[in-house]
């Protein structure tokens, strides 16, 4: 019989999870002063904690100041005040979920407004046809580089256990800088980190390694990465299977399943291919046959909305289903599914016929939900996406002039 929906799960670490539900990671761009988690994080987690997930993972924590995903990211590196940290695990541990950090690196994905660096395993740059100028133009890394980043995720690893959290999730999915390197479109380098399965996989594996070796042996050690790219040439399911195999041994925790990058934004629903149905759950058919070989427990993350559909997946030989958007809108759902309610709203569709712009839309969307909750209001999933999209664009622009006035308080950090 399939594990229960509330079912404890004890993973290879001894680290346990008092359910199957993850709160998966949305990038919250909520940092506050010197981009560190406030007030706002703090309640936002702690009404999440209260709402029945077993695992909240927290929207990606960048490693490298002068590398974010956007103006309001957090960072947490070696210069970081420790103590804004420690509240925020103690949040996110207040209704008795485990809360893992998830730890990043942007690389090539880096907004073209933003100062700082934008590197990538080539100089390959985000293809987004006439939207290609929302993003800066990489330049290819240096193996000092590479290896200062290696150690920069071990920092910020080291740091988050100090901190309180249970364990950190690698972000190799979506396109970042992780996910760059095991691509074959984004890597065209020709030493030792391009090229085969193994050399693209090369940073992803040291980076395992060196987290592993930072942490206490009972603080737990996932990887996210994306079952596909969805684009033609691209990292596919065999490559999913072969970096699974290799992380096998490197005492991960768990692997997370997702999909797709700014490219090709599979994980809204929305790939440049047709490869995923417009359904819930979209990377169930990947990660069922995954399920098949893999050595480590898999979650996965995508579209989930429905108890009925977790519990499928669940049936299906995953670990550990995991929902984003649905716990924008209804951040209790899991007690509701504990009571047998479902959520009664959900988001305004995007529809339209711009796959990037309505990606856009779609993650501002989400991201007004989250400040929504932050700041002790009720979702209000009615919002129309243009609107979303231009009070993102109104806060990102308020972000980035304290983020710029915060890196030039900061020593340049050596590359």
């Amino acid at each position: 019989m399939a594990d229960d929906l509330f079912t404890t799960l004890r993973l290879d670490s001894g680290a346990v999870l008092p359910n199957r539900i993850a709160k998966a990671a949305m990038e919250e761009n909520l940092a506050g002063d010197g981009q560190l988690p406030d007030r706002r994080l703090f309640d936002l987690y702690r009404n999440w904690s209260a709402g029945g997930s077993g695992l909240l993972i927290t929207g990606n924590v960048m490693v490298h100041a002068e590398a974010l995903t956007g103006p309001g990211g957090v960072v947490l590196d070696a210069a970081a005040p420790l103590e804004p940290f420690t509240e925020w695990a103690r949040a996110a541990k207040s209704g008795g979920a485990a809360v893992w950090m998830q730890i990043n690196h942007p690389g090539r994905q880096v907004p073209s407004g933003l100062p700082g660096v934008v590197w990538g395993p080539s100089d390959v740059g985000v293809d987004l046809g006439r939207h290609s100028g929302r993003f800066g133009r990489p330049t290819t890394m240096t193996p000092n580089q590479i290896t200062t980043t290696v150690e920069r995720f071990a920092t910020t690893a080291r740091r988050a256990a100090q901190a309180g959290f249970d364990g950190v999730e690698i972000h190799a999915a979506h396109g970042y800088l992780l996910s760059q390197f095991l691509s074959p479109l984004v890597n065209t380098r020709t030493d030792a980190w391009g090229g085969s399965p193994a050399n693209r996989a090369r940073m992803l594996l040291d980076v395992v390694r060196a987290v592993r070796s930072a942490v206490p042996p009972q603080f737990a050690v996932a990887v996210k990465i994306n079952s596909a790219d969805f684009q033609r040439g691209g990292f596919d399911a065999d490559d999913a299977r072969q970096v699974i195999a290799m992380l096998a041994p490197l005492d991960v925790d768990l692997v997370e399943l997702s999909g797709g990058s700014y490219e090709s934004p599979a994980m809204t629903g929305r790939p440049a291919d047709q490869r995923t149905r417009s359904r819930e759950a979209y990377f169930l058919d990947l990660a069922a046959d995954l399920v098949r070989t893999s050595p480590l427990p898999l979650m996965l993350t995508g579209g989930i909305t429905r108890r009925e559909t977790a519990e499928q997946v669940l049936a299906d030989g995953v670990a550990v289903i995991g929902m984003g958007t649905a716990l924008a809108v209804t951040p209790d759902l899991p007690l509701r599914w504990a009571t047998g309610a479902e959520a009664d709203r959900t988001l305004r569709p995007v529809t339209w016929s711009d796959k990037a712009l309505a990606s856009a839309a779609g993650m501002a969307q989400v991201r007004h939900q989250l400040r929504r909750l932050a700041s002790g209001r009720a979702p209000s999933p009615g919002t129309r996406p243009a609107v979303a999209l231009l009070v993102e664009q109104l806060q990102q622009r308020k972000a980035l002039r304290r983020y710029r006035a915060w890196l030039d308080t900061r020593r340049p950090e050596a590359a």
